[in-house]
């Protein structure tokens, strides 16, 4: 199982070119089952969840090619897929279940393994099924598998969502693209990834219209085409790297980005005192002075992700005074506190809230990583004591960020991977 030994204590400081989204690529992998033309899918990032994805396709039928060099993925559904996704493709990643609504509304039927992941939370699919059994389709669960068919094809329909949740936005949103009808979603998520999916949606020829506050209507249709889309910058990498350059006092260049999608993560961390210069595609960030504490709560875009929760928890140690995180999206984000506090942090936990005493002091350890933003939380922690820091497992990391030791390596950081 490899590793990564970090030796901190120095200055993050460089140019940091942030990949393409791995939530924005994940979902648009799914659709292209749609579709029988060609589809070129750029600025594809290098990490495992999209290996993964790929793979999947190729199971059940599709011809890909990925070019992680050019870092581009073309594929071409020359022939009727296969319509069973296997639980060895899903059991490490939950974006798996994506292809159920791109399966079912194509082909009528379907049978996909309950997805895997993140051991952050139950995250059950129960949202993405009673819109599905709305729009027509009967469902069982049988030995770990949700068996769906609909054999007069999907119907659109009215679906407003218990709750915002961003993969029942992306698999209805899918599945109504071949449904008779007009299918109304309401309560949806409103991510950037869920625009990008849009975006390439539209592209190969699907009628989608966002009418009003997290509302989206969307019209089937019969026939689709080909299409060539540059999928967005990943915004929980840049602000990782963000919060590595102020936890170090570097200075890093971040590019390939458009600054106004990150303005909540952005204003809170200038609250904090971070100075951030943000241009057209790249920002500029530095710690000039004294962190600040701050209270936080995560929720739904456009609020602060959740995804970035565990990184900043790692500024929170060292700024002044007493920050708060309340944890509102998964029940069970917290796991990396533990890790964190074998580093001499000191933390409250009380159920969905944590309370973290700045001022701290991290010293090297042997590290577990449980999940894949607790993996590079402890990466970054790492940064900062001058010993040497071991972060263990991961194999979580590798799942949503290319390449990080060389990026960091490259920005003066004494990081190398070892088995």
């Amino acid at each position: 199982m490899q590793k990564l030994e970090i030796r901190g204590g120095r200055k993050i400081s460089g140019t940091i070119t942030i990949s393409g989204s791995k939530n924005a690529t994940l979902p648009i992998l799914a659709s292209t089952i749609l579709t029988n033309k060609k589809i070129v899918i750029k600025n594809v990032p290098v990490v495992k969840d999209v290996e993964t994805m790929s793979t999947l396709l190729s199971e059940l039928g599709s011809t890909v090619k990925f070019n992680q060099k050019r870092k581009k993925i073309e594929i071409f559904n020359k022939q009727k897929l296969k319509t069973f996704a296997p639980y060895n493709f899903l059991k490490t990643m939950r974006a798996g279940v994506l292809v159920l609504g791109a399966l079912l509304t194509k082909y009528k039927v379907a049978k996909v393994a309950l997805p895997g992941g993140c051991a952050i939370g139950s995250r059950p699919i129960d949202i993405h099924l009673n819109a599905l059994k709305k729009m027509g389709a009967k469902i069982t669960i049988k030995d770990g598998y949700v068996v769906a068919s609909a054999k007069k094809g999907l119907k659109g329909c009215k679906i407003k969502f218990p709750k915002i949740s961003v993969g029942a936005t992306e698999n209805i949103l899918i599945a109504a693209c071949f449904a008779k009808g007009i299918t109304k979603m309401r309560n949806c998520a409103l991510e950037p990834e869920i625009d990008d999916l849009i975006s390439f949606l539209k592209k190969i020829g699907c009628k989608i219209n966002k009418i009003g506050k997290r509302s989206i209507d969307v019209c089937g249709v019969k026939n689709l085409k080909k299409a060539v889309h540059k999928v967005i910058f990943d915004r929980i990498e840049a602000g990782t790297y963000i919060i590595a350059a102020a936890l170090t006092k570097g200075r890093l260049r971040i590019k390939n980005i458009d600054p106004k999608i990150m303005l909540t993560e952005i204003n809170l961390l200038r609250k904090m005192g971070v100075d951030i210069v943000t241009k057209k595609n790249y920002l500029i960030a530095r710690r000039l002075d004294k962190l600040k504490s701050v209270n936080i709560e995560t929720r739904p875009y456009p609020g602060f992700p959740t995804d970035l929760q565990a990184q900043i928890m790692v500024l929170m140690i060292i700024a002044n005074g007493v920050s708060t995180i309340r944890e509102n999206i998964f029940e069970n984000r917290f796991m990396h506190v533990s890790e964190l506090r074998r580093m001499g942090a000191q933390i409250e936990t009380k159920g969905n809230r944590a309370k973290i005493f700045g001022k701290g002091k991290l010293n090297g350890a042997e590290l577990m990583a449980t999940d894949l933003r607790a993996s590079v939380c402890l990466v970054l922690a790492g940064l900062v004591p001058s010993n040497k820091t071991v972060v263990n497992r991961i194999y979580h990391l590798d799942r949503g960020y290319e390449k990080i030791e060389k990026k960091l390596s490259k920005c003066g950081a004494k990081i190398k991977r070892f088995r």
